[in-house]
């Protein structure tokens, strides 16, 4: 199996170039970030609760599912589909306080690498903030996607509801997630891909690129 394992800050574009590149390549993608989400909503909307719970009690508790076909793309708690419902920025806003427990991360770290492995797939494009470090340090291909701040503040106020406070989906959650991992530079042996001064087809095409290349 190819794993390409791509991490990056908010508003880097790697959710949106990883499902593009896992078209193009015919390869599985998953979006560790809907996982977060998604037990955001379910702590915010259903009830769950994570303080003071251990890893496995999460499991046993958090009834999660994701596809990893590009092509159809959906998350789901339990039997609800809550593939949009997890963009909402009432969740983004406050998903890093509890991404940064350290039994949500690690049962996230066991989710994450059951899902791809158990995939049967010839290749699975992960993308995520510490997947080329912690979750899949032995993927083939490894990369930090990456761009300005400015740049990336842009993007996102593109992508959100009028009036949503970019900052705090952009910055802010940046400076909390960093306290837990880094994933503003590249470890050794990734590759830092810059899109500041690319536009999206040209990134896919870079990552595509490095892929095919390994």
């Amino acid at each position: 199996m190819h794993i390409v394992a791509i991490d990056g800050p908010a508003g880097s574009g790697k959710s949106s170039v990883s499902k593009a590149c896992a078209k193009a390549l015919d390869f599985g993608y998953l979006d560790t970030g809907a996982a977060y989400r998604a037990l955001t909503y379910a702590i915010l909307n259903l009830g769950l609760e994570v303080a003071n719970r251990s890893a496995e009690e999460i499991k046993a508790n958090f009834d999660y599912s994701i596809s990893l076909d590009p092509q159809d793309y959906w998350v789901r708690v339990g039997e609800l589909d809550v593939t949009y419902e997890i963009r909402n920025p009432s969740v983004g806003e406050v998903v890093s306080q509890f991404a940064g427990l350290p039994e949500v991360r690690r049962y996230m770290f066991t989710l994450t690498r059951e899902l791809v492995l158990a995939s049967g797939l010839t290749g699975v494009i992960v993308e995520g903030r510490d997947i080329t470090t912690k979750v899949f340090p032995e993927a083939k291909t490894r990369i930090l996607l990456t761009a300005s701040e400015e740049v990336r503040l842009g993007r996102r106020s593109a992508e959100l509801p009028e009036g949503t406070i970019v900052a705090d989906q952009v910055t802010k959650r940046d400076q909390n997630d960093s306290k837990v991992v880094d994933f503003l530079m590249p470890a050794e042996g990734v590759i830092l891909v810059d899109s500041s001064e690319l536009d999206f087809d040209q990134t896919v095409s870079a990552v595509i690129e490095l892929v095919v290349n390994k």
